[in-house]
């Protein structure tokens, strides 16, 4: 941790002296302050909030209550720190939902996918992961926006269908313990 902030320190200090000397391109310049933007973020989210980690062309949608926060990363590494993020948070948890869609895609349509594929299905293994259509999946988060807060971290990744959408859930309330508590209320 000591070692990441040196070197984000020292690539902050950096940064006009790349643009001096036209290094940079808005491509090329990571973004040092998203995973602060996150951990300000995520302590305000709760229950039905939804966390994107996002491909590149995700688009921006129109919405209220949704919070972009351009990351300048590759998705994987994104999704990493926000999985981390979440599991330490010890108030939320998260129901994870990926395009179907990502399944079918050949190395011939897109050259990078079956090794972006391998590592998802690798980091994600544990943990409650829904496959969805696309379409089905923009619907569920089109119904939540106009309610809940959504928080978009685009990344740089330019693979299809590759975001990951977390619905955070409680993670010290269950479904079991509601059905226990809404039972005994209706006994009283």
């Amino acid at each position: 941790m000591i070692l990441r902030r040196i070197l984000k320190s020292s690539f902050i200090l950096a940064l006009p002296l790349l643009a001096a000397c036209g290094a940079t391109s808005p491509e090329s310049v990571v973004h040092p302050g998203w995973q602060q933007q996150f951990a300000e973020a995520l302590p305000l989210l709760g229950h039905r909030n939804w966390i994107i980690v996002a491909d590149k062309a995700f688009p921006e949608l129109k919405a209220e209550g949704i919070t972009y926060i351009n990351t300048g990363s590759r998705l994987l590494p994104v999704l990493k720190d926000v999985l981390a993020g979440v599991g330490a948070s010890g108030h939320v948890k998260p129901i994870l939902y990926r395009d179907q869609e990502l399944n079918y895609i050949s190395e011939m349509q897109s050259a990078g996918i079956t090794a972006f594929r391998d590592s998802a299905t690798a980091m994600l293994k544990g943990n409650n992961v829904r496959e969805m259509l696309h379409d089905s999946v923009f619907a569920k988060l089109d119904a939540a926006a106009g309610m809940f807060r959504v928080v978009v971290l685009k990344t740089d990744e330019q693979l299809p269908y590759t975001s990951v959408l977390l619905e955070l859930d409680c993670a010290y309330w269950n479904a079991e313990k509601e059905a226990a508590l809404r039972k005994a209320m209706a006994a009283k």
